[in-house]
């Protein structure tokens, strides 16, 4: 992105993203913003760096907002933010969707993953989900939402929060694949919450299936963002 609008605009502009993803994982809504005295249409700067970006990654909107101290900033401005995790539950790996989504091959309990993953809601310590190198400086978040369903041969991971710790939505999905197989029971998840122990839960999980689909923001901002992103996936359900 920096390389494109250093083309673009014929100087150096350096970006801030609402959230840094692992390499592997995807991003349906990520939020960038840099701080420039160029004027341009918004439509200009689509296009424009659109044209420079490879065909892995596209503008997809923009908008001038006031900057400064108190101005918008694309990460400390979030109030929540939204992650589809994509599970092929299939005896057979899919060639289709190496890469795009995490592979279980053994049968998985969606009800008994969704039902587990409620004991998670609310404000706590994700000690047990933090990645050891986690730089945050707290481990205090706040999970509005985690919902498990299924799609025929895709399991759908979606959770909301404040914000994220490092490896965090891995890890949680993880340890929900342990209950849904059977291998543990539905309170599990919530014990581990309360141990505040990651030596005790599942280890990370594939970054393939992991999808950044939507920040939120104040409305004030007025940013032209796709409102229906949070529910929106990667794909077309159900899997053929």
């Amino acid at each position: 992105m920096e390389q494109a609008l250093a083309k673009f605009c014929q100087q150096v502009l350096p970006t801030t993203c609402a959230g840094r993803t692992d390499a592997g994982v995807h991003a349906l809504g990520q939020v960038v913003h840099f701080d420039t005295e160029i004027i341009r249409e918004p439509f200009s700067w689509v296009r424009g760096v659109n044209a420079f970006l490879p065909a892995s990654i596209a503008v997809r909107w923009s908008a001038e907002v006031a900057g400064g101290d108190a101005g918008f900033h694309a990460r400390f401005s979030a109030l929540v933010r939204t992650y589809h995790y994509v599970i092929y539950n299939h005896p057979v790996r899919s060639p289709l969707w190496q890469g795009r989504s995490g592979w279980v091959f053994r049968s998985l309990d969606a009800d008994a993953m969704h039902a587990s993953a409620q004991a998670l809601l609310g404000e706590h310590d994700f000690s047990a989900f933090r990645a050891a190198e986690c730089q945050a400086a707290s481990p205090i978040r706040t999970m509005h939402s985690l919902e498990v369903t299924r799609h025929r041969d895709a399991i759908i991971v979606t959770l909301r929060a404040n914000a994220f710790l490092q490896h965090m939505v891995r890890n949680i999905v993880g340890s929900l694949i342990q209950v849904g197989c059977g291998n543990r029971p539905q309170t599990w998840v919530g014990e581990l919450l309360v141990s505040r122990n990651r030596e005790l839960a599942a280890p990370t999980f594939s970054p393939d299936g992991l999808y950044l689909a939507k920040v939120d923001y104040d409305a004030r901002w007025g940013l032209p963002q796709e409102q229906d992103r949070a529910s929106m996936l990667p794909f077309e359900l159900p899997f053929n």
